[in-house]
């Protein structure tokens, strides 16, 4: 199974990339609508507030997990997707729906 430390260390790191409890949900609309913007994002998530998205989704941007682009419209539009890094956390959900289905 590999050293302790070393893979607590890791599992830290992951953490630090993907952030609190939020970025989870927001990981799983995206993977499975590829492009939102922040207000079908926000009635997506329950009990999100405007603030605790706008902070997740700025530590995800920092963060290299997710892509923000404006558009020039009016009101200007602004539409989240994943990252290759950001599609490559997709196995961790899919496993974390599965031990729910199992455990929960």
């Amino acid at each position: 199974m590999g050293n302790p430390e070393s893979y607590a260390c890791e599992i830290e790191k992951s953490l630090r990339i993907i952030g609190g409890k939020w970025s989870f949900l927001v990981i799983r609309e995206l993977f499975f609508h590829e492009v939102k913007r922040f207000g079908e994002l926000k009635s997506a998530i329950a009990g999100i507030s405007s603030k605790s998205l706008t902070e997740t989704l700025r530590h995800l941007e920092e963060n290299q997990v997710v892509t923000r682009e404006s558009h020039a419209t009016i009101p200007p539009t602004v539409e989240y997707q994943l990252t290759d890094k950001g599609k490559a956390f997709s196995g961790i959900l899919l496993e974390m729906k599965k031990w729910a289905r199992d455990w929960a």
